[in-house]
């Protein structure tokens, strides 16, 4: 099975929007918030997540900010991940 890998950054704020919506979440001004209104956080980093910096990795729906240490600690917890 082949998944296409896109990035979020060139996407419209209004197709992140949508995104969320469909996996359950929503945005506040800024920053994605889940179905209880609370500011998501990136688990590995503790920082609340925006919507022009989220990431959504392939076979997830978690939501993290888009930086090197996210994503080298989600490889670790999840060796086999092909991204």
């Amino acid at each position: 099975m082949f998944v296409e890998k896109i990035s979020f950054v060139a996407l419209p704020k209004e197709f992140k929007v949508k995104l969320l919506s469909e996996l359950g979440y929503g945005v506040d001004g800024d920053y994605v918030i889940d179905k209880d209104k609370n500011r998501v956080k990136d688990k590995y980093i503790d920082k609340e997540v925006t919507v022009s910096n989220m990431l959504i990795l392939p076979g997830s729906t978690l939501i993290l900010d888009n930086n090197e240490l996210s994503i080298a600690e989600y490889l670790e917890e999840h060796p086999n991940k092909n991204l």
